[in-house]
């Protein structure tokens, strides 16, 4: 699977992201758009964005999208505290629908 780390989200989450092809905004270039754009930008290469911004679904209209969203909930976005939530992510990932949005974590 195609993931995309949001740019609120430890690039250093990537290595724990293990068995997918993992890239961040900012390695893409994308570092300065905006949530619409990023989604935008990210159609035909990635299958899931992964954020700790708990708005966009309620921002941004997922829905009839070829991508999905998982919002990681965490004490904060260090990847201490998300990487705990990897287990949990990788489970998710398994079952994925293209324009839904999930919740991982607290």
């Amino acid at each position: 699977m195609r993931i995309l780390l949001d740019n609120c989200v430890a690039a250093d989450l990537a290595p724990h992201i293990r068995g997918h092809e993992v890239s961040t905004a900012i390695d893409m270039g994308w570092a300065g758009l905006g949530d619409k754009f990023l989604l935008d930008a990210m159609a035909g290469r990635f299958d899931v964005l992964v954020t700790v911004d708990r708005s966009i679904p309620f921002q941004q209209g997922i829905a009839g999208r070829q991508l999905s969203v998982i919002v990681l909930r965490a004490k904060s976005n260090r990847v201490g505290d998300l990487a705990r939530l990897v287990p949990e992510l990788l489970r998710t990932l398994k079952s994925i629908v293209p324009g839904e949005v999930y919740g991982v974590g607290d």
